[in-house]
């Protein structure tokens, strides 16, 4: 305040005609004294800061294009905001203009910025900001107060108040006041004042200025001298005008900046958009404009962090044996080389998804110790023409500057589809020029060695033959869903990271005897909805109960609240009781069938979208399946049905899921197996390539499968009703347990039915689940998993 209004004034005194008695008007001083604090704020702003903020803010400007990260870029072009355009705000006062340059850059910049290091970078900053004064440069306070000419001519020139005028630039006239007025007609309502610089002023006594725009030279001489005789004053008087050229550095710094920001421009935006991994050259001429043919490369070098080694990797022996090769040809390649053995060009990891072929190629990654390369399938393709082979190009173009290398592409049947297959345009589209490109980079005129390819794919079968040759993929490893001992190990993976109230290997037996047919992918996931249930029960340690839960979570489907208090607004209570008998139809028929799965529990819960009741049975993995097998699973799979009749005296549509497998089943081993006698030793698989227009066989043939697999489908029924209504009692027991408990698991059965009347002669999966792993199991019993179903699901 005291710097705008300093306690120093001085007074002019009155006309002895102005009308309202004795007013004074003030001429406010930028006079300092030697010992006054603002000389050294005054003389940094004029000499200093006027200079280092152009080059504060094209610094800024610079780093901010030259910054890598969204944080560091929004950090330089914060601070050249504050320190080149908010002290701009000083017009409003300069206390305002700190005010808000520190609020901008506490809000936007710091609680933006995530790393420690820029924090840190910001602390430094806040305190230079709030060390250095924010007032404006000088310029801003050398033009005061703009007038105009008639301004200029009414109250300042006919009062007597001019000192003499300068023309800057031939554009602009400064007028400076006297400090003591010669005329002092004029009261304090209408002198024009206006805040002060700062410091004093040049010429006789003069301190104030104002200044005007004059059109030109010769106008404004014209019509300074037309005022002057207007007012009479002599010419010897009249107001002496001088001309100044003068050059404001911040405009000229500016000026100079902005050039060089456009002529740099150019060549910063072609370096961020054209630059490859690492800041090289996409390497592909024009195509690395907008980074559209540079391939969207994974790279992952030997220092990476959160590698993955084999030891992560379970259930797949066999194809890790056959991988680790590819290893050690990139470790010791001259081994190989002496014996005359050539490094394989690439392999094919194949099977179901899940079960761990990206999982494995992380795995020869983290072990190679090379650099590894890793692009989707689906990344080559893109809207414009002629992206996919320069990615390609580019892809491989990175391996062998950095060979010995892998490259991994998942999914490739997303581009190595046979050729001819799925288009419309013949041979010249673009997924067929990509996969062009790529046979070519991996066999073809020019290739070199050093580059081992490793792809994924679950659909081997629609390949390009030319792609699957040896020479490109020397070998196809398959990867098949884990048997017993493979989920064994896989539990003990997933399981060593959760809170167990036992150990590890106690869980890991018995799931992986509950879990037949689980690829990977699936028991991680049973894992964790396993320690999520627990959580949610607010559990400190993860129990049996909790991944039997997952299981069922799993396999059949979120649970649906089906309690007394709200069942009405999931199911009737007689649709209830038709659920309670089909389910114990199934369980009290596989209980009595030699050849069916031993069950492993019971329930009426409704799950998922469709299931309103399930039978969870416990199936030993077996390659090979009789005709006696597949005809008892037949009759439990019709329990339900057979139960509703006799038990209910009518049918219900709970059993659509039941028929579809017994008719499935069923066809299967007339048309498939050759079990039917007056089809013959034929087979006739289902084809799931394409839609057939004809079949295989004649009509005649056709009708001969079609009447016998009725047959065979009612000869099950009628054995099934039979059983049904020998054990009618049973069945209506189980129900009424069913309505009231919801679940029963064997115990409950063995209290209801007795004892199962038929004995394996060797240990089932159920025997697994129970007791763990035997020392005589472990030698041979672990086959691949049949083609049964893990689940009997009714359907509504």
């Amino acid at each position: 305040y005291e710097h705008y209004y300093p306690k120093d004034k001085k007074e002019i005194p009155k006309a002895n005609n102005d009308k309202s008695g004795s007013k004074v008007y003030f001429l406010m001083f930028a006079e300092k004294k030697s010992g006054d604090h603002g000389n050294f704020q005054d003389i940094f702003n004029k000499k200093y800061k006027n200079l280092i903020s152009p080059f504060i803010l094209i610094a800024f400007v610079i780093l901010g294009m030259l910054s890598d990260t969204g944080d560091q870029k929004q950090l330089w072009y914060a601070m050249s905001v504050d320190y080149a355009i908010l002290p701009g705000m000083a017009f409003i006062g300069h206390i305002y203009g700190k005010v808000i340059t520190l609020f901008y850059m506490a809000l936007v910049v710091g609680g933006r910025s995530s790393t420690p290091e820029w924090k840190q970078v910001l602390g430094v900053f806040h305190k230079l900001s709030i060390s250095i004064p924010s007032q404006p440069p000088a310029f801003v306070n050398e033009y005061l107060l703009q007038v105009s000419f008639q301004e200029f001519k009414n109250k300042l020139l006919e009062p007597g108040l001019v000192d003499h005028i300068v023309v800057i630039n031939k554009t602009v006239a400064k007028v400076y006041v006297k400090s003591s007025p010669s005329n002092t007609n004029q009261t304090n309502d209408e002198i024009i004042q206006g805040p002060m610089d700062g410091t004093p002023a040049k010429g006789n006594g003069s301190q104030y200025k104002y200044y005007f725009n004059i059109g030109s030279i010769d106008s404004f001489e014209e019509k300074l001298e037309g005022a002057q005789e207007a007012l009479g004053i002599d010419p010897h008087n009249y107001i002496p005008v001088t001309y100044a050229s003068e050059v404001n550095l911040f405009q000229e710094l500016m000026s100079f900046g902005l050039v060089i920001l456009l002529l740099a421009a150019p060549f910063l935006i072609r370096r961020k958009l054209s630059g490859g991994l690492g800041g090289g050259s996409a390497g592909t001429g024009s195509r690395g404009i907008f980074n559209i043919g540079k391939a969207p490369i994974t790279k992952l070098d030997k220092n990476a962090k959160n590698k993955v080694f084999f030891k992560d990797v379970a259930g797949c022996d066999e194809a890790k044996q056959e991988i680790m090769e590819f290893v050690h040809f990139l470790k010791n390649p001259k081994k190989y080389e002496e014996l005359g053995a050539k490094i394989p060009k690439g392999a094919l990891l194949v099977g179901p998804p899940g079960t761990g072929k990206t999982l494995l190629a992380k795995a020869t990654a983290g072990e190679s110790n090379v650099p590894f390369l890793s692009i989707s399938g689906s990344d080559f393709m893109e809207m414009f023409v002629g992206v996919g082979p320069a990615r390609v190009r580019s892809l491989f173009q990175e391996a062998r500057q950095c060979a010995p290398s892998i490259v991994f592409v998942d999914e490739i049947d997303a581009i190595g589809r046979a050729r001819g297959r799925g288009g419309f345009s013949g041979g010249n589209d673009e997924r067929e020029s990509t996969l062009n490109q790529l046979l070519v980079e991996m066999d073809g005129f020019g290739t070199t060695s050093g580059v081992v390819i490793l792809a994924g794919t679950n659909r081997p079968d629609i390949l390009d033959k030319a792609l699957l040759r040896p020479g490109r993929f020397d070998r196809q490893i398959t990867i098949d869903k884990p048997d017993i001992k493979g989920r064994d190990q896989i539990f003990q993976i997933y399981l060593s990271k959760l809170k167990l109230d036992q150990e590890p290997s106690f869980y890991s037996q018995r799931l992986a005897a509950l879990t037949p047919g689980f690829a990977g992918a699936d028991i991680a996931n049973v894992c964790n909805e396993a320690a999520l249930i627990a959580a949610r029960g607010e559990s400190t340690l993860i129990t049996m109960e909790h991944f039997e839960a997952a299981i069922d979570r799993v396999i059949g489907g979120l649970e649906k609240k089906n309690r007394a208090s709200i069942f009405s607004n999931v199911i009737s209570k007689l649709e209830r009781r038709t659920v309670a008998y089909h389910e114990a139809g199934h369980a009290v028929a596989g209980w009595f069938l030699e050849h069916a799965e031993p069950l492993l529990k019971v329930t009426i819960v409704p799950r998922g979208t469709a299931a309103l009741g399930f039978a969870q049975y416990v199936p030993n993995e077996n390659l090979l399946m009789t005709k006696e097998q597949l005809f008892d699973m037949t009759c439990m799979t019709l329990g339900g049905r057979a139960a509703e009749q006799v038990l209910l005296g009518k049918i219900s549509t709970g059993a659509q899921n039941d028929l579809e497998k017994v008719t499935k089943m069923t066809y299967a081993q007339v048309a498939v197996y050759g079990f039917s006698d007056k089809v013959g030793l034929l087979s006739f698989p289902q084809r799931e390539e394409a839609l057939e227009m004809t079949k295989p066989y004649s009509s005649k043939t056709a009708a001969i499968i079609d009447n016998e697999v009725r047959e065979w489908v009612g000869k099950a029924y009628d054995r099934t009703v039979q059983l049904i209504e020998e054990h009618k009692e049973h069945i209506a027991k189980m129900a009424e347990q069913l309505l009231e408990k919801e679940v029963l698991h064997q115990e409950d059965l063995v209290t209801l039915l007795g004892e199962r009347p038929f004995k394996s002669s060797e240990p089932t999966n159920y025997d697994r689940f129970k007791q763990g792993f035997q020392a005589e199991d472990g030698e041979t019993k672990n086959t691949p998993e049949g083609k049964i179903s893990i689940v009997t699901r009714d359907a509504t």
